[in-house]
């Protein structure tokens, strides 16, 4: 895509490419069809793995001259990253999914344990570029593992709210494909088990609304304290998501995504 000058690869679905020097994602699409992303910081290539009527979607990130002047070191990383593209994870169900395994885990440990769960139950793919990658486990598949199979890859007690969200995904997925951001917010809080970090996390992903990213995420707040490490940042969860949309205000949901974006890019560095 022209104009970007570095591609997001945050979500554990990402996979280092055999030579170093790419990151590759497998997208399925609502239509069944699939997508293999391969990415490099600035730039990003598409090949269609199985027929779909349409492209993964990509969003651009700018920060605004005007957002966050009152915090300038955070303003510099951020404005620095220049234009930043994030694909959107096209199915709906691994969001959720996502979003419930990382919930209450740090980010890295988080991605260890989706890793696992897709390489012990989800479709295994042969990739063109030569690297195998795992997909995440259907609604069925999950529904029909047993309280062992989670034990085994430490998500033993993930069992209850993945079963709860499968059910719900098989149930109403077809409308829920449709809804604004918001709304399907609210449609996941009906999920038994399924809380608001949880909701908030996947539609995000799921949309690039980042807005509604849970604004006290420990993620982001980590992010935001090494890019501006100046700052005296609040400490609490609740203190830091209120302090964010004060600083944040009309431009919360690029400067959640940038600083997400800042944060990927470093730790990928190094």
């Amino acid at each position: 895509m022209d104009g970007v000058d570095y591609v997001m690869s945050e979500h554990p679905g990402w996979i280092p490419a055999r030579d170093g020097a790419a990151r590759l994602r497998v997208l399925p699409m609502a239509d069944g069809g699939r997508w293999l992303v391969q990415a490099t910081d600035e730039s990003f290539a598409l090949h269609e793995l199985a027929a779909s009527a349409a492209k993964p979607a990509v969003d651009v990130f700018r920060l605004p001259p005007e957002a966050i002047r009152e915090m300038p070191q955070l303003a510099g990383a951020l404005a620095g990253l220049g234009a930043v593209g994030r694909f959107r994870t096209s199915d709906l169900w691994e969001a959720i999914g996502t979003a419930t395994i990382r919930q209450m885990h740090k980010a890295s440990h988080g991605a260890r344990l989706y890793r696992q769960f897709c390489q012990a139950h989800g479709e295994r793919l042969e990739l063109p570029t030569g690297e195998t990658c795992w997909l995440f486990p259907t609604p069925e598949i999950v529904l029909g593992l047993k309280p062992k199979h989670f034990e085994a890859v430490r998500l033993g007690t993930k069992r209850g709210v993945l079963r709860d969200a499968a059910t719900a995904y098989r149930r109403h997925h077809t409308d829920w494909q449709t809804l604004p951001p918001l709304r399907l917010v609210e449609e996941l809080r009906r999920i038994p088990r399924v809380g608001q970090w949880t909701a908030h996390a996947a539609v995000s992903d799921f949309s690039n609304d980042w807005a509604l990213y849970p604004g006290g995420d420990q993620t982001l707040r980590t992010w935001a304290r090494r890019a501006a490490p100046d700052y005296d940042w609040p400490t609490s969860e609740r203190a830091f998501h209120n302090f964010w949309r004060m600083l944040t205000r009309t431009h919360l949901g690029v400067v959640t995504a940038l600083t997400l974006a800042w944060g990927n890019r470093h730790a990928t560095d190094g």
